[in-house]
């Protein structure tokens, strides 16, 4: 014989005493009968052994916890234990004054106002009869707290009250679906090699029908398509990333865990509501992102680049290199790819600096550009390439493609990282070699990082006149220094006054882009050189960002490349550079 409690999520609670071994479910012929969706027929057995009672889930789909944590099989069960079996808490039963607040586990340790509500009741719930004041003052004070916690409670939307824990039951829900949906799979040998992608798709989700149908959820069919369509995606597509990558307004996607996912919107960070179901599917979406492409992730190399289908930059890192679990950065691309007068629209740049930035592509000026993490350099980038004449040759060259150059002549070229052998490797610098037996009028580099700016420099300077690059710096100044200390790292016998020369009369611009605080992207700075002086690159400033009216304007320097134009430029051009 066992003497159990059990405590419900309304607040209720049962006290009995059962012959074991004892099964708890639905099914009528359960020794412990309580009817409810989250409860399978036969959700778990309580048997006695020499040592004491022990707890056997027989197979639920969203399983049976003590303490917390899902077991298969537990004992000898202690007087402390808490069994959650779904809306209900057993344990051994106690005095009354020795009841704990445990109807919080049921939440799984989510503090919420109404749990608190609830525990603070049920921890007075004998106090059904109002007692004299005279004769027990504070039984009379526990009652009236007692009665205020059910008028608050009363008060809270029985949505609210109903859902309590519906986020975490359709996470288990949706763990076991998965679970099922691939040991269906097994079972039937199906070879999924051979379907097509929409073939595939449609046996997930007929299969994942099925097993909703057998787990008897609850859901509304809203819910149940919902979930449906987040076990599938996680299954044979990329999770609960298919929603964020079709949403327009995301710009980057990034993951630092299973159940913690922030999203860029319009420039700023945001946490979002939506989780993988745990860490085995974050894996196995940046498998399936990676594996197509021919890049290797596992322990042994834990950090991958990739591209996805749509273009969308992807970044990833596994345990034991990221600590907290896998993790992933996804940067997007917009499908209506922004032009200029976007940019101008979006006060990224004023409309005379847009015309000024296309007449320096137009004449074949060499270009920087310059700038932080995510402040829109490639954007700039894109834009700038696409001024470039159509009767001319362009050959990108990106570590990973990002470019998409609305030009009728372009050659795409890609780096690669090494197999799993470490064979096969092919580098910028390798790519930047090989692009000048391409015949180019332009090289247009998505951005130098190391080594290969030396030979980017060289081809700036022997005829490739017109091409355009970036690289990460805080101001134009830092930016010739960075390029510097790349050059300096290829171990090449040049002098610190040599590679200085080189820069000098490699690039005549440098434009700094930044990304503000409140999330807008702005051109803040635009410098032009005009050679070495005394062992230093001249530089001269051209515009200066207001902080106040955090707008662009001239310093009053008219530029210098305007002497060497053949017609003079437009006069509302060169007024607003000296407009100061």
């Amino acid at each position: 014989m066992i003497e159990l409690d059990l405590f419900f999520e309304d607040g209720t609670r049962r006290r009995g005493k059962f012959e074991v071994p004892v099964v708890m479910g639905r099914a009528s012929d359960c020794g412990i009968q309580v009817s409810h969706w989250r409860i399978a027929r036969q959700h778990l057995r309580i048997s006695r052994a020499e040592d004491g009672f022990h707890v056997d889930d027989l197979g639920s789909i969203l399983g049976t916890r003590i303490n917390g944590n899902r077991i298969t099989r537990y004992g000898p069960l202690k007087k402390a234990d808490e069994i959650i079996v779904g809306p209900c808490l057993l344990r051994l039963a106690a005095p009354l004054v020795q009841k704990a607040a445990s109807v919080v586990v049921c939440n799984e340790g989510t503090p919420t106002e109404l749990n608190r509500l609830r525990q603070q009741s049920e921890q007075y719930s004998s106090l059904n009869d109002t007692p004299n004041k005279s004769q027990n003052q504070r039984q009379y004070e526990q009652y009236a707290q007692v009665q205020t916690l059910r008028n608050t409670q009363d008060d809270i939307p029985r949505d609210t009250r109903g859902d309590i824990h519906s986020e975490t039951v359709q996470k288990d829900l949706r763990q076991e679906l998965r679970a099922g949906l691939i040991r269906a799979f097994d079972l039937r040998r199906n070879d999924v090699a051979t379907l097509s992608e929409s073939a595939l798709k449609g046996q997930a989700q007929a299969c994942v029908s099925e097993l909703l149908e057998k787990s008897h959820a609850m859901l509304s069919q809203s819910e149940r398509q919902r979930v449906l369509k987040l076990v599938v995606d996680e299954a044979i597509g990329l999770g609960v990333l298919e929603e964020l990558l079709e949403d327009g307004t995301v710009t980057e996607v990034m993951v630092n865990r299973f159940d913690e996912i922030y999203v860029e919107i319009n420039g700023m960070l945001s946490k979002h509501s939506l989780q993988f179901s745990d860490e085995q599917a974050v894996r196995s979406v940046i498998e399936r992102i990676v594996y197509p492409l021919g890049r290797r992730i596992d322990e042994a190399s834990p950090m991958v680049d990739a591209r996805l289908a749509d273009g969308s930059r992807l970044n990833a890192v596994l345990p034991p290199i990221s600590v907290r679990g896998a993790s992933l950065t996804i940067r997007k691309f917009p499908k209506k790819r922004l032009q200029m007068q976007d940019l101008v629209a979006q006060q990224t740049l004023p409309a005379a600096l847009a015309d000024f930035l296309r007449l320096c592509v137009e004449r074949r000026l060499n270009i920087l550009v310059s700038g932080g993490t995510g402040s829109g350099k490639t954007t700039l980038l894109n834009i700038l390439a696409g001024f470039v004449d159509p009767l001319q040759r362009i050959v990108t060259i990106e570590d990973s493609a990002e470019l998409s150059i609305q030009h009728p002549h372009v050659v795409t070229l890609e780096a690669r990282t090494a197999n799993s052998e470490g064979q096969g490797a092919v580098t910028i610098r390798d790519l930047v070699k090989n692009a000048l037996r391409m015949r180019p009028d332009r090289i247009v580099v998505g951005e130098v990082r190391s080594v290969e700016a030396l030979d980017m420099l060289a081809a700036m300077n022997t005829g490739h006149d017109g091409s355009l690059t970036t690289l990460h710096a805080n101001s134009p100044r830092d930016a010739l220094s960075r390029l510097e200390t790349m050059v300096l790292s290829a171990n090449v016998a040049l002098s610190l006054q040599a590679i200085r020369e080189q820069i000098g009369s490699a690039l005549q611009m440098v434009v700094q882009q930044t990304r503000l605080a409140n999330g807008r992207r702005v051109i803040t700075g635009l410098a032009e050189i005009s050679g070495v002086e005394s062992g230093v690159v001249q530089m001269q400033q051209l515009v200066r960002f207001d902080a106040k009216s955090q707008s662009l304007v001239g310093i009053g320097l008219r530029p210098a490349f305007f002497e060497k134009l053949e017609r003079p430029p437009e006069r509302s051009m060169t007024n607003w550079f000296l407009r100061a």
